[in-house]
């Protein structure tokens, strides 16, 4: 089946999402769509799978023009989309959520359960998707709810799959394995549209490359001829560096002081076992690890949002170990948390709300109980610009907002502030690479005004790029130390301590 967008114009208001936009999809092919944040890459498809229409433009199925009322159009047609945030029930099982809003009856108009089941076993079986049907959704990682959207999607005959952002909140290891699966899909005569602004993921997977910026298609590329710094610069419109740019760390006295610190998790097992650790005022100290080896419950703990079990957490030579969130936000601490939708943002608030959600008590935006709306507004305003977050307006729902977009948000409220200490969880997840260069530049800017700085990241070559100091954590416990002053930190060496090979003695 080929699908064609004619000169596709969407516009939301006095904001225009996308102008003239023509693309061919094809069978047997994964066609890149790569573009920054909020350059318009998932509404140009959510008008492809039905969930907006055009202001402009036409959708040719076979050559034929069609018009799609809405989802269930575009699914009966053979259109199907994985969206970048699930859109699982975590209390259903698998065969449950693949067949919500088409279940297959038997007698009497009940379900027919084991005819779903078995389903989604010849779905996984065909495509290399293998996942319990009786699992419920709740108890699966985030790599195996993401085979149980592509196998809804594939349950309802889709020919067409729509992949947005599908690698933002999977592992390196599970990044891998997604490749495989998407490859049989190809290779199965499945035609993939693959939305991204990874770099070197879009030149592994994609067969074809489009490049979207601020709503318009400005270049296509082979994934052979094209390299990175040339792509890098038809997305954002300038040439962009990719290394981090920083002097020598010029640490002074210890900032955050963490001893033989223990974390529980539910249950009573132990997520963090007896940490030590320092970090001076001028310097990054980066947690390298794979992730699950207790690196959020380190973040939790150190920005009291967990109890600690035992151990102690000394911020500026104080005891904080049992201070509130707030007293320690007070105290100067930021806090960019991994999950920006479940813990760095209320998306039904608007973009001004969220800017000041941790400080909309303090003198600079109220007097007693009132909130002095003008003065936040125009703060938010300053933000938004600053960091560069793409709204139409700061009265804009921050759930509106592009995931990106969303994470700039939460960047611009931390670092807007007077920080003493900054802990970055994953802290340019879902950006593109000028927002990546953006954010590295305001972290390292952090640095060298005195910050302490504690990033925790899943991107290695963020972790080596940023970090002065790196520490490694396996199974709860630190398991190796290296220094960047020593000279290049060896990523073999790191790789092998995440993976808990050749650890030694932690410095």
């Amino acid at each position: 089946m080929k699908v064609e967008l004619s000169a596709i114009t969407k516009r939301f208001g006095p904001v225009t999402a996308n102008e003239d936009v023509s693309l061919r999809i094809r069978p047997g092919q994964v066609l890149g769509l790569l573009g920054e944040n909020g350059a318009g890459k998932s509404t140009l498809m959510n008008v492809l799978c039905g969930l907006h229409a055009p202001d402009a433009g036409e959708i040719l199925i076979d050559g034929r023009p069609v018009r799609f009322r809405g989802p269930g159009d575009a699914i009966a047609a053979g259109i199907g989309m994985v969206h970048q945030h699930f859109m699982l029930v975590p209390v259903f099982t698998v065969a449950e959520n693949v067949v919500l809003g088409v279940e297959p009856v038997g007698r009497l108009d009940r379900l027919d359960l084991p005819r779903a089941r078995a389903e989604v076993r010849r779905i996984g079986q065909e495509y290399g998707l293998a996942v319990d049907p009786d699992a419920r959704i709740e108890t699966l990682p985030v790599g195996i709810q993401q085979r149980v959207e592509i196998i809804k999607v594939l349950f309802r005959s889709a020919q067409v799959l729509i992949l947005d952002e599908p690698t933002a909140v999977l592992t390196p290891q599970e990044v891998e394995e997604f490749f495989r699966i998407v490859r049989s899909l190809r290779d199965a005569g499945k035609a993939l549209v693959f939305i991204t602004h990874k770099l070197h993921e879009i030149r592994a997977i994609a067969d074809h490359i489009a490049v979207l910026r601020r709503g318009r298609i400005v270049g296509e590329a082979d994934p052979g001829d094209a390299d990175p710094a040339t792509l890098a610069e038809m997305m954002v419109g300038r040439p962009v560096r990719f290394e981090v740019d920083k002097a020598p760390a010029r640490p002074a006295a210890p900032i955050l002081e963490v001893e033989g610190l223990r974390v529980l998790r539910e249950g009573g097992a132990q997520a963090l076992q007896g940490i030590d650790l320092t970090l001076r005022s001028g310097e990054i100290l980066g947690i390298a690890g794979v992730q699950g080896n207790g690196q959020s419950a380190l973040v939790e703990a150190l920005t009291g949002l967990a109890p600690v079990a035992a151990g102690s957490v000394r911020f500026d030579g104080q005891d904080i170990t049992h201070a509130s969130v707030r007293a320690r936000h007070r105290m100067g601490i930021a806090h960019i948390p991994e999950d920006r939708q479940k813990s760095g943002m209320i998306a039904k608030f608007t973009v001004a709300e969220n800017m000041v959600l941790d400080s909309y008590y303090g003198a600079e935006y109220g007097r007693g109980p009132a909130i002095r709306w003008p003065d936040v507004e125009r703060a938010a305003a300053r933000m938004a610009l600053d960091f560069d977050v793409r709204t139409p307006s700061v009265h804009q729902p921050a759930g509106h907002l592009s995931g990106g977009n969303q994470q700039k948000l939460v960047v611009a409220r931390e670092l807007s502030r007077d920080t003493r200490l900054v802990i970055a969880a994953q802290p340019t997840r879902g950006l593109d690479v000028g927002s990546i260069e953006y954010i590295h530049k305001r972290l390292v800017a952090a640095r060298d005004e005195g910050d302490g700085v504690l990033i925790v990241s899943s991107e290695l070559d963020e972790i080596l790029g940023l970090s002065d100091r790196v520490l490694v954590m396996f199974q709860g416990r630190i398991v190796a130390a290296f220094d960047a002053g020593d000279g290049p930190i060896d990523r073999n060496a790191v790789g092998l301590a995440m993976a808990g090979a050749g650890i030694g003695d932690a410095a």
